[in-house]
């Protein structure tokens, strides 16, 4: 008995001593960072949609919000987002038998600059890019909505995990 009770002091003090910088999603953050920002991304894409920029800042401060302990600020946060959006391109994705086109694609590309104050080593300036394709015969319009909200969310997910895991 006595020796359970050991056992049990002994994991609870690691389980303590482990959870430091980390939390259960697999964010790896620096115990000290406590804030992040994340500015608004403009959108420099040749062709514009225009809930892009806003749904995208969102879900990104939904994410940090959701799966880590970070408080957001509007500016100067211990972590800190920003970027811009770059690309915004449907394209002929797949030719059928007949040589006509098939399918679709639309790809949405974000250029994301991530500030650590409290681990530079972490800092990056990257671009990330994710599609959807879509058959030729649906109208474009009828499925912008659904095809950008997919695509936000696997960017979103990036763009996390390059900020705060450690893969």
């Amino acid at each position: 008995m006595k020796t359970r009770a050991i056992i049990s002091l002994l994991s609870a003090m690691l389980f303590a001593a482990c959870t430091g910088g980390y939390s259960f999603t697999g964010a790896s953050i620096p115990p000290e960072a406590k804030t992040i920002s994340v500015a608004t991304f403009p959108n420099y894409a040749a062709t514009v949609n225009p809930q892009l920029s806003q749904k995208l800042t969102d879900d990104l401060i939904q994410m940090f919000s959701s799966q880590t302990t970070l408080d957001v600020t509007n500016d100067d946060g211990d972590l800190q987002l920003s970027g811009e959006i770059t690309g915004y391109d449907t394209r002929a994705s797949a030719l059928s038998a007949s040589d006509e086109v098939s399918m679709n694609r639309l790809t949405i590309t974000v250029k994301v600059k991530f500030v650590n104050t409290k681990d530079p080593d972490a800092d990056f300036e990257q671009s990330f890019s994710r599609y959807r394709d879509y058959a030729a015969t649906q109208d474009f319009s009828s499925v912008e909505s659904t095809l950008m909200g997919e695509i936000v969310t696997e960017l979103c997910e990036d763009i996390f995990n390059k900020a705060v895991v450690n893969w």
